[in-house]
C-alpha cells in the first residue's frame, strides 16, 4: 500500500514512477521499501493514465453517495407498509374473537 501512496505522490509532483524514486519517496518518510511490490507497482503503473483512474474511481464513488440519500424515503415507504399490516392483522383478530 505504502507504494501507491508515493507513486501518487510522484504523480501528483510531475515525477516519473520509476523504482528510484519510489525508493527514495518510501525511505525519506522512513518506511522499509520492499523491492518486489516496488517492481510490481511500477510495472502495474506503467502504462496506465492515472488521472482518468482517478477521475473514474471518483466517479463509482460519487454514484453511492447519491443513492444513500434516497434510503430514508424507503424507510418511510416500509413504515406505512408495516402499519396497514398492523391494522390487517388487528382486523383479523377481532374475526377470531368476534
Amino acid at each position: 500500500m505504502e507504494q501507491i501512496y508515493a507513486a501518487m505522490l510522484l504523480h501528483k509532483a510531475g515525477q516519473a514512477i520509476t523504482e528510484d524514486a519510489l525508493k527514495k519517496v518510501m525511505s525519506a518518510a522512513g518506511v522499509r521499501a520492499d523491492e518486489t511490490k516496488i517492481k510490481a507497482t511500477v510495472a502495474a503503473l506503467t502504462g496506465v493514465d492515472i488521472d482518468k483512474v482517478i477521475k473514474e474511481a471518483s466517479l463509482v464513488t460519487a454514484a453511492p453517495a447519491a443513492g444513500a440519500t434516497a434510503q430514508p424515503e424507503k424507510k418511510e415507504e416500509k413504515e406505512e407498509e408495516n402499519k396497514v399490516s398492523a391494522e390487517d392483522a388487528a382486523a383479523g383478530l377481532g374475526a377470531l374473537f368476534g
